[in-house]
């Protein structure tokens, strides 16, 4: 049978993603209590920076490369794109209008190329015809695969497209690496790489080039109203207010121990090095339990339970914090949990009017409380909270464990006890009621209103309310991310669990890339290249050059700033100089996408659509706020003290990041594709549906599925015949024993 490794698998890059924040990654100080994974030869520890490829250098360009030269004037017919309209090769509509100007001062209308493939027509001579149907790569390579003859290159999922260049229809790209002397070399410095994009573990084929968004850095973060903590936290003496809510009956249980002692570590408040800090529940107690008991025998103020949570932090933590008992939750030293979020939560819910001056404030909330794929996030945090894998895989549900045998988060009883406690959550009001009733709401609304405390998202794109006018910074407004919170990870070295930080929201690289067509390019397999092929292969190759990499990140070079002898100016990001932008560019960037840079870069001008995408431009973007809270996190990376899953291949395998797509036979495909039911009822992407969504949301006795237990969850995930888990996970751990063993024969 064929086999196909369609798996964008554990990436080791040049570049590093934002949240690094240009700060060099210490060696972790290791953690007693929970082991650091050990790693094969030559591969990185946990937490600390991996081994940096070696930089590209006197490696012959496309430009020179005999065999690829094509005739000038040849033209390639592209279907591709990011994932709508506005974010193709030439201007829609909508965005050029009647005419739009930008930051290099030409003029651009609809039809026209964007300033990164005008610049790729320059170079190379080639001429493109936007063939783009504006959709994501899936759905266009849907809308082309009865009609590949009618398209040069095309966008799709890497799983379809691996599929499709087995059964003949796509371009084995690994016929002509010795053409491609960037792609080439890129891949030789990064043998997994090589692993990951190859389709076929016989013939080492290669059907796609892969997109690589940022890699082996935490892509997810806690944020939060960081004014908000520490106007009720911090200070002398009592808490007061003129005016506070009663706190709703108490349904949310503790989830820490309620006796005890939990030692963890932490980064010093000034960043320099590891502490160990001690959770005391024998002489503090829980604070949930403590506010639930007061509830039990009576009402609970707001006042009084912000005065509860101070004692607490003060007598738990034996003075650490001093009076700036903020820093528990937002400080370089943060130690936070689950309940002492809770109990968060409770008090800026209950102190509404001393918070924002109204009778409501929305605890957690998502970026787009009506949109599926946003709604997601809210139990992906669950996830981090309450120490489940998988609920933030990147593929499926997916995770292994310690001895590399694979679960699946959707039939684990963890999961459910998760989510339950988000329903509890929920019933308390801490939960932001127009997430729960999927109203239209955005995290715009939420600042910009004063209502929105918390919300769990990407970095750069949400912090940057801190400057378009959403959040009044005059008044010491300040949204950011804080640190991940300390769970009880069962990584299979205690069997009680160990209490860490870790996130599962790691970097490693898209699920699409680009294909070219065989009967687009007429490529007939005999290994003579046409025009159009050459033209596409050098298209791939210039793509993982040095100079195309910048091209792909920033545009072209009238967007960068510039040196008196026309050299760029430059600054450090992750120990590598690197381009800044321009000053005009800045500008327009705010101006036309209210500082997001990858919709400012796709949509005007046509970089980060695919191949290696640089985080250098991004950091650029990303506000002072918002690289200070990315800052702390970074240096707990760094200092070891949150751990996360690991691009490489670890003798402890719960710490190895999953496969994007495992690598299943033809025959294996169609009987997954077949199990319908889990996709359908557990998609992320907007307008479809997502059970453990509706359980948040409706409960148990309410659900789209009238499922009405855990256990009745868990029982129809795996024996509804549209389901049937367990012959999932067969298939997928058959096609991961298949890339292991294809790993072991690159090694030898």
């Amino acid at each position: 049978m064929k086999k196909r490794l369609v798996a964008l698998l554990l990436v080791i890059s040049v570049v590093f993603s934002l949240a690094a924040c240009g700060k060099p990654k210490a060696t972790p100080t290791a953690n007693p209590s929970t082991p650091t994974p050990t790693q094969k030869a030559g591969e990185p520890t946990n937490g600390a920076t991996p081994t940096e490829a070696p930089v590209i250098t006197n490696v012959p360009k496309t430009l020179d490369v005999a065999e690829l030269k094509f005739t000038p004037g040849t033209i390639l017919r592209m279907a591709c794109g990011y994932n709508n309209a506005k974010t193709g090769i030439t201007f829609d509509a909508d965005t050029a209008k009647s005419g739009i100007t930008l930051a290099n001062g030409k003029t651009y209308n609809t039809g026209d190329l964007k300033p990164t493939w005008v610049r790729m027509e320059e170079l190379f001579g080639m001429k493109f015809e936007d063939k783009y149907q504006g959709n994501s790569a899936g759905n266009e390579f849907k809308y082309w695969q009865e009609k590949l003859g009618e398209v040069d290159m095309v966008a799709g999922s890497a799983a379809v497209l691996s599929e499709y260049g087995e059964e003949g229809y796509l371009v084995n790209i690994a016929e002509f690496l010795q053409y491609m002397p960037n792609f080439k070399a890129y891949l030789e410095s990064n043998t997994i790489v090589r692993l990951s994009i190859t389709g076929n573990t016989s013939t080492g084929a290669i059907y796609f080039s892969p997109y690589f968004d940022g890699v082996d850095d935490i892509e997810r973060m806690p944020l939060m109203r960081t004014d908000w903590v520490v106007k009720l936290l911090d200070g002398d003496g009592e808490f007061t207010a003129a005016s506070s809510k009663d706190l709703a009956a108490a349904k949310y249980q503790p989830y820490m121990p309620t006796t005890g002692t939990v030692e963890v570590e932490v980064v010093s408040l000034d960043g320099k090095k590891v502490e160990k800090v001690t959770k005391d529940y024998g002489k503090a107690g829980n604070i949930v339990k403590a506010m639930n008991d007061k509830l039990a025998s009576g009402k609970l103020t707001g006042v009084e339970a912000v005065n509860m949570l101070r004692t607490y932090i003060d007598t738990a933590y034996n003075g650490y914090y001093g009076k700036n008992r903020s820093n528990l939750f937002i400080g370089q030293n943060a130690a936070w949990d689950a309940d002492e979020l809770v109990a968060l939560l409770r008090c800026v819910v209950a102190n509404s009017q001393t918070l924002n001056g109204k009778d409501t404030i929305e605890g957690l909330f998502a970026r787009e409380n009506d949109n599926l794929q946003r709604q997601i996030d809210m139990f992906r945090f669950a996830g981090t909270l309450f120490g489940v894998r998988g609920l933030e895989s990147r593929a499926d549900f997916l995770y292994f464990d310690n001895n590399g045998v694979l679960h699946d988060a959707r039939a684990e009883k963890d999961t459910y006890a998760a989510i339950e406690r988000l329903q509890d959550m929920a019933a308390e009001g801490i939960i932001a009621t127009s997430f729960m009733n999927g109203e239209a709401v955005k995290t715009e609304n939420m600042l910009k209103e004063d209502l929105g405390f918390m919300h769990y998202d990407y970095n750069q794109t949400q912090t940057i309310y801190n400057e378009n006018g959403a959040l009044d910074s005059a008044n010491g407004e300040k949204y950011m991310a804080v640190m991940v919170p300390v769970a009880r990870w069962y990584d299979g070295t205690d069997a009680n669990g160990v209490y860490m930080r870790f996130t599962e929201s790691w970097r490693s690289v898209k699920t699409d890339g680009w294909a070219i067509s065989k009967s687009g390019v007429d490529y007939k397999g005999d290994g003579k290249m046409t025009d159009k092929l050459k033209a596409a292969l050098s298209i791939i190759d210039y793509a993982y050059s040095p100079e195309g990499q910048i091209l792909m990140s920033y545009g072209p070079d009238e967007f960068i700033k510039k040196n008196a002898d026309g050299s760029y100016v430059t600054f450090s990001f992750n120990g590598k100089d690197m381009p800044v932008i321009a000053d005009a560019t800045y500008e327009e960037l705010w101006s036309k996408a209210k500082g997001n840079y990858t919709n400012y870069a796709r949509m005007y001008l046509g970089s980060t659509l695919s191949f290696l995408k640089s985080q250098a431009f991004e950091y650029q973007c990303t506000t002072r706020v918002g690289r200070e809270g990315a800052g702390h996190i970074s240096t707990a990376i760094g200092l070891g003290t949150i751990k996360h899953p690991l691009l490489a291949v670890a003798d402890n395998m719960w710490y190895t990041s999953i496969p994007t797509v495992l690598p299943n036979t033809t025959e294996e495909a169609t009987t997954i594709k077949g199990l319908s039911g889990l996709s359908d009822n557990f998609s992320g992407s907007k307008g479809k549906y997502n059970l453990l969504v509706d359980l948040i949301q409706k409960g148990y006795s309410g659900n789209q599925l009238k499922l009405g237990s855990a256990d009745a969850v868990i029982n129809a995930v795996k024996t509804d015949e549209k389901m049937n888990i367990e012959t999932f996970l067969y298939y997928k751990q058959e096609a991961w024993t298949r890339l292991v063993n294809y790993y072991n024969t690159l090694k030898k």
